[in-house]
């Protein structure tokens, strides 16, 4: 009998972790270090720690980390959260030095609002600011031991995914992974839990912190929600996300435009919001409901997101009743953050942490507008006709139907790069308020952007986002909101200092200092054929 009993309370403990186990990694992209979680287990509950930089607002995507969060602490884990405020800064300065402290209030304020709309109970976890241990004696001196021990290569392929990437990057950037990587040691966790985008710094401090006899850490990995345009889900590109305080008008308007295409699975940010929250977050007995009028075959009910999945891959779900369910979701995630946002501190918070944009003092008191790439009128074009030009050997003269009521002549420097017959009726993404100039006789009323190459000379028009019409508008993430000038002012040499951080990446997408060239109209990113990190003209 004795042997029965600790075979069953065996059995029960095993049990017991199956169930933990199961909690802390489902919906998991990756984890790092199985075994030593596994280890843990057996003896007690696990120690984890997420992190935020407390740079854009939060958004709904912010309740994919908080949905496995509450599974962490449902599964018995000790969890910190930390406000990540001085990373906010070495990040590019995202976050400006005088509205670190604000915007850090701003955070801790919004995540403890997410996480008390779901359900989290907040006195199961720890609130840790960055810089309440990160500028200590011990602190500093270890940073110093592993800048001396990691190289720069390493450094900076550690952050090529987390950290703002520039043509000329800060030295704080190559900081910033190790720092990440320290904190697993100072906030004293078994485990750091991450998006998929953090791996290389999530590898990179298993392999520098043995070096100062620190130990290696688990690591927990999330996949990348898409964002309502399709791709990553950013503060920055204001389509692609839902900001935490936008009323139910705006939650419909932002979904009715988001990227749900019949019967596709992927970058569906619709359908992986259910995935991600909606499921991991009803309690039990509770189901998601498709309404739908009775014509098309009435309300549908589901316990688990595979089967949604499949219903929407067959087409048996249309997108459009799958995006007023999750409105339905969203909005009643919303509804007690809002609720908390209504006191008039947290308001003037808000406002404080994130001012409107600025305007530069020029001489006398008047206004200097920043020079920034919303200036910029980038729009798609066809070619309707296109001929040799006159005078000059190396020129094309095209008709370019952008949209407008008379296609514009421009000349592009293309003769020597693509044949004649490839430029005829070909899609072309066209700079347009550039101050019209004439070229060996022939006045040119914008530009065809192209990748180019110096050594050996490659030129390669960029392609336009897929969908994309004559005439639709691209911008750059993050400065989709102002209005492009009507004539850029050759004086100031705007299309000058913005054109030195155009270029396209090694995915190749064309970006501005690491932002995307997307359509206004579908989020869809501007392209080129081959041409990996070549500079835009």
């Amino acid at each position: 009998m004795p042997n029965q009993r600790i075979e069953v309370l065996i059995a029960i403990i095993m049990a017991t972790l199956g169930e933990k186990k199961l909690l802390i990694t489902r919906n998991l992209q990756e984890v790092l270090g199985e075994e030593k979680l596994n280890e843990i287990l057996k003896t007690r509950d696990l120690k984890i720690y997420w992190g935020t930089a407390t740079t854009g607002r939060p958004h709904v995507a912010y309740f994919v980390p908080m949905s496995k969060i509450a599974d962490f602490l449902k599964a018995g884990c000790e969890v910190t959260i930390l406000f990540a405020d001085l990373h906010a800064y070495l990040d590019n300065m995202k976050a400006p030095w005088e509205l670190l402290a604000l915007r850090t209030q701003y955070y801790e304020a919004a995540i403890k609002a997410m996480l008390t709309s779901i359900g989290v109970p907040l006195e199961k976890l720890k609130f840790v600011r960055g810089t309440e241990y990160q500028l200590s004696k011990e602190y500093t001196l270890d940073v110093y031991r592993m800048s001396s021990v990691i190289t720069e290569h390493d450094a900076k392929k550690a952050g090529a995914e987390v950290v703002k990437q520039v043509d000329h990057p800060l030295l704080s950037g190559l900081l910033y992974p190790g720092l990440q990587a320290l904190d697993e040691e100072y906030l004293k966790v078994d485990a750091q839990f991450g998006g998929v985008d953090q791996r290389k710094i999530f590898t990179m401090a298993e392999k520098y912190l043995p070096q100062l006899n620190y130990a290696k850490r688990i690591h927990f990995m999330n996949p990348m929600v898409p964002g309502l345009t399709g791709g990553k889900m950013s503060a920055s590109e204001e389509d692609s996300k839902i900001d935490l305080l936008d009323n139910p008008s705006n939650v419909k308007k932002k979904l009715k435009k988001a990227f749900c295409e019949p019967g596709n699975i992927t970058e569906n940010g619709v359908l992986s919001f259910t995935k991600h929250v909606v499921f991991p977050l009803m309690k039990p007995g509770e189901t998601f409901k498709i309404c739908r009028a009775p014509e098309h075959g009435g309300n549908v009910e589901y316990t688990d997101f595979e089967h949604l999945e499949a219903a929407f891959a067959k087409e048996e779900i249309h997108p459009g009743d799958l995006k007023v369910s999750v409105e339905q979701a969203i909005n009643n995630l919303l509804a007690p953050i809002q609720e908390i946002f209504k006191d008039p501190k947290l308001q003037e918070l808000t406002k404080k942490a994130y001012p409107p944009p600025s305007k530069a003092k020029g001489k006398g008191n008047t206004e200097v507008d920043d020079i920034t790439p919303s200036k910029l009128d980038i729009r798609v074009g066809r070619i309707v006709d296109v001929s040799r030009h006159p005078d000059a050997d190396a020129l094309y003269v095209e008709k370019i139907d952008l949209g407008e009521e008379d296609p514009r002549t421009i000349v592009s420097g293309l003769v020597n790069f693509v044949p004649i017959e490839e430029m005829q009726n070909r899609d072309v993404v066209v700079l347009c308020n550039l101050k019209p100039a004439k070229m060996r006789g022939v006045e040119s009323k914008g530009m065809v952007l192209c990748a180019s190459i110096d050594e050996p000379k490659q030129v390669e028009p960029l392609l336009p986002p897929q969908g994309s019409n004559p005439g639709d508008k691209i911008v750059i993430e993050g400065y989709e909101t102002g209005e492009p000038d009507d004539v850029l002012n050759p004086k100031k040499k705007v299309w000058e200092k913005l054109q030195v951080d155009l270029k396209t990446n090694d995915s190749l997408m064309a970006v501005w200092q690491g932002n995307k060239l997307i359509s206004k109209i579908n989020g869809n990113p501007t392209t080129t054929k081959s041409m990996k990190n070549a500079q835009i003209k």
